[in-house]
């Protein structure tokens, strides 16, 4: 309790969120006898870990691509293919917006790198301000469960150091979080189709399809040949982080030169420090994970919830609960590293597959994003677009609630999930 009380003040005051975790993990080891050494051996340990390679890669790519001219281009492709049909704006809006927070791992990325770029857009093409401003907000969470989200991936690193006899897969999570986020997808598209219902096409000029086409040659392939490699199994995760890598190395900086190479050290730096802010949370999570388990806190968890919820969806409901209170204060990252390891071995002696239990955690933490009244997607689009917060709150509510829709389905209908991964022998 001592432990937990310094530990809950020291984030209070402030203090970085690795240097909390790692002072509980210090404190268990030494209240345990054992000798705090042994914590740094977690970092040679998940170093270890092969998938750990497509990280430091996909980070990398997004933010390679966040800095260029693509977000524009692809705007600029949005607008002349579907620019003519009532809703379609909006439907390329919410995939340009998925594919970037996949690509990049962050939706804050997504709310500055495009959004400055598609609310004019859609209030151009007829969507009232107040809609334009919510979909903007609400979908740039969406993308965290399609591959190559570094969500799912550190889901996926976590789970097989907490469960190692579940053998969970990246390529199964990939698999898993298809269906339910094109689930999303698809209310958040309707919506915006429903609302431009009756209304004639975008009237503003439009560039030639075939102008845009040709200015997107370069970035057009890229998903179609790293997603298709990772879902059809012609590529593993770290193959296609080399590809993208590679790809957006070669494009941009060499072919396009729209970054001159002066800025890539910058660039490269502030994807590694990303990355290495993720590496150093994780290594003192499973430190203070490692000390946990001896200590026995999933069991005694489990043993006092067991009794007072007998239901496993009335377990996952409490989950949602607490996951989606975690995304509005915490970091995607930070939340997974830090509730994972509590709750997958609770969840498992309940019966839940721990690849759907994944795709309701990432679920979860991406509404998080948007959800009122912290969540970091909302206070990004007050200052990005120079909007009061009530204001953007108003905007959100309306998708918000059409996520936490599709979040039911996704928890009561485990199939969803697991469809995929078992059609290929995966699960």
């Amino acid at each position: 309790m001592v432990i937990l009380l310094l530990v809950t003040v020291l984030a209070l005051l402030g203090m970085p969120l690795f240097a909390v975790i790692a002072v509980a993990a210090l404190s268990g080891y030494w209240r345990n006898g054992l000798d705090p050494a042994l914590a740094a051996m977690e970092f040679v340990r998940i170093g270890e870990l092969p998938i750990l390679v497509a990280l430091p890669l996909f980070t990398f790519a997004g933010v390679v691509l966040a800095h260029s001219e693509a977000p524009r281009r692809l705007v600029d492709l949005t607008r002349s293919a579907l620019g003519w049909m009532p809703g379609g704006l909006a439907l390329l809006a919410l995939v340009l917006c998925s594919l970037m927070t996949a690509f990049t791992g962050a939706s804050g990325i997504t709310v500055v790198a495009l959004g400055s770029l598609l609310l004019p857009a859609l209030v151009q093409g007829g969507y009232p301000q107040r809609f334009s401003l919510g979909m903007v907000t609400a979908g740039s969470s969406l993308g965290v469960l399609f591959a190559p989200s570094l969500p799912l991936i550190l889901y996926a690193v976590v789970a097989q150091q907490v469960a190692p006899r579940a053998a969970i897969g990246v390529d199964q999570l990939f698999l898993a979080g298809l269906l339910p986020g094109l689930l999303m997808l698809v209310l958040l598209a309707g919506w915006a189709v429903w609302v431009r219902r009756g209304q004639p096409p975008d009237s503003a000029p439009r560039p030639s399809l075939a102008g845009t086409l040709r200015d997107n040659l370069w970035e057009l392939p890229l998903p179609i040949v790293v997603l298709g490699g990772i879902y059809s199994g012609w590529l593993l995760v770290v193959e296609a982080a080399v590809v993208t890598a590679a790809w957006v190395l070669v494009t941009l900086v060499l072919v396009r030169r729209e970054i001159p190479l002066s800025r890539l050290p910058g660039i490269i730096t502030e994807a590694m420090v990303l990355v290495a802010a993720i590496l150093v949370v994780l290594g003192m999570s499973m430190a203070s994970t490692n000390v946990m388990i001896d200590a026995g806190v999933p069991q005694r968890l489990f043993e006092w919830i067991e009794p007072r919820i007998d239901s496993r969806l009335l377990f996952l409901l409490l989950i949602n609960v607490m996951l989606l209170v975690a995304g509005m204060i915490l970091d995607i990252f930070a939340a997974l590293v830090i509730l994972a390891p509590l709750i997958i071995p609770v969840a498992l002696a309940f019966g839940v597959d721990p690849v759907h239990l994944g795709v309701i955690f990432l679920a979860n933490l991406q509404i998080g994003y948007c959800t009122p009244p912290v969540g970091i997607n909302l206070f990004l689009a007050s200052h990005r677009f120079d909007k009061d917060i009530l204001t953007v709150y108003r905007a959100t509510l309306p998708f918000l609630g059409l996520l936490l829709i599709a979040l039911v389905v996704i928890t009561w209908w485990p199939a969803l999930s697991l469809a995929l991964p078992g059609l290929l022998g995966d699960r």
